[in-house]
């Protein structure tokens, strides 16, 4: 008899967990509506949703590789495999010409498409549902006014079981919190806004911040830091322990233009986004860089930055364009072959635009590496992939251009570049011999996207 009752029971909490499994699983389709016509949205609402979509980088994201704009096929790299970016034009077959306003809205808020099926968290939902009605409203708005294009999203290619997409949904559960956020009453209208735009529409954490296994950002780690494609996303919570603290005016002139008197350029996956945000109202940057800048990690004290900035001040001085003259390193290990050999490549490719003599150093065209975010990271990624990408240029805004130098310089070359870079214009502790992580990067290498 007692058998009979755990058996009984045993059954009863398998139905309650099948059925609490089903609910938690499914998601009903909405169903499709005619293609909606450009003419029929208010134009007002779709120049705010310009402004929301440069906001949220969409276009990032969404443009593949000489591809037309909001067309998808975009590969992005995980650590569970491959997702490409879907097509969000309004094309009627491939793209989302047949989603109504409140299926976009489920998308954002929900991470759930039009027919039901559960959206990978690639797609930054977790951050989107955080926007304001007028913002969902606004950027459907703009998408649905863009021109269609046909194209097919490639097939993901993820590992087993990820490749379910119903588990997502049980990833929901422990990280997806629906719905738009309060003002913080304590703070002035800038600052609920930043503080809207970098936790929402932004999405800023979702790239700097560490990831857990299963691909959910770290509980307590925001904004400490991540990697995308291959590139660090340094942490936004330390800009005031830089060598040169990051000021706000500095920041807002970086996050609009790409670069930053004392800080250096944006590459990678953060130059599109700067173009994105140069097409924003400068009120919406500067209240970007008013809420990052209220969430530094306690600073250095002042009197230990000052001493960093002048030591690699000093370093900056002493780095010597003349390949026969001795190194003098910011810090104090010897010389290392390394560094010796880097500072002849140095000189050869590198001393016409960072060196210390050079033109454009000398009329602050371009700001000196000593002061670097790439250069003083606790890591050498960012240093090897600007020195294998480079920066492609982009018409007569020739500043942010940098040659790439994959094809020029084999590992051992780039980790000895890197080796100087380090002795040369830091004065924080050599990095171990990177050839290893040259390798590796090496076999990621990405062309920038034309179309961003």
């Amino acid at each position: 008899m007692n058998r009979r009752r755990l058996w009984i029971a045993a059954a009863g909490l398998a139905i309650a967990a099948f059925a609490v499994a089903a609910g938690i699983l499914y998601e009903p389709a909405i169903n499709p509506v005619p293609v909606p016509s450009p003419a029929g949205f208010d134009p007002q609402l779709v120049r705010e949703g310009a402004r929301v979509v440069a906001l949220g980088d969409c276009v990032v994201c969404h443009t593949s590789q000489g591809g037309r704009p909001f067309a998808g096929g975009l590969p992005l790299a995980t650590p569970f495999g491959t997702i490409y970016a879907t097509n969000i034009t309004p094309d009627a077959d491939t793209g989302i010409g047949h989603w109504s306003e409140a299926a976009f809205a489920r998308a954002l808020r929900h991470g759930i498409a039009r027919d039901g099926h559960q959206l990978y968290p690639a797609f930054p939902y977790v951050h989107f549902t955080r926007m304001p009605d007028r913002d969902i409203s606004a950027a459907y708005a703009y998408l649905m006014s863009r021109e269609p294009v046909r194209a097919t999203t490639p097939a993901n290619q993820l590992v087993f079981p990820l490749n379910f997409r119903p588990l997502v949904a049980f990833w929901n559960v422990l990280f997806l919190r629906p719905g738009p956020r309060e003002p913080d009453a304590s703070h002035d209208a800038v600052w609920n806004r930043g503080k809207l735009l970098v936790d929402g529409l932004g999405h800023c954490a979702s790239c700097h911040s560490p990831l857990n296994a299963i691909g959910g950002e770290k509980a307590g780690r925001a904004f400490d830091g991540g990697i995308v494609d291959g590139w660090e996303a340094p942490p936004l919570n330390a800009l005031s322990e830089a060598v040169r603290p990051w000021s706000e005016a500095q920041l807002v002139e970086y996050l609009r233009t790409g670069r930053a008197s004392e800080h250096g350029a944006a590459a990678g996956p953060m130059l599109p986004v700067t173009r994105d945000l140069a097409r924003v109202p400068t009120e919406d940057v500067q209240a970007i860089a008013t809420y990052l800048l209220s969430i530094q990690k306690t600073p250095a004290s002042t009197a230990s930055t000052e001493a960093t900035a002048n030591a690699t001040a000093n370093a900056t001085a002493n780095a010597t364009t003349d390949t026969t003259a001795a190194i003098t390193p910011a810090s104090s290990h010897p010389t290392t072959p390394a560094e010796q050999r880097g500072a002849v490549l140095f000189n050869a490719s590198c001393a016409q635009c960072h060196g210390p003599a050079s033109p454009m150093q000398t009329i602050g065209a371009r700001p000196t590496l000593a002061f670097s975010t790439a250069v003083n990271a606790a890591t050498p990624r960012n240093a090897i992939q600007m020195m294998l990408n480079g920066i492609a240029w982009h018409g007569e805004d020739a500043i942010n251009y940098m040659p790439a130098f994959s094809g020029l310089y084999d590992d051992r070359q780039i980790a000895d570049l890197a080796a100087y870079l380090r002795g040369a214009y830091s004065a924080k502790p050599a990095w171990p011999d990177a050839a290893p992580l040259v390798a590796g990067l090496r076999k990621t290498l990405k062309t920038e996207n034309p179309a961003r």
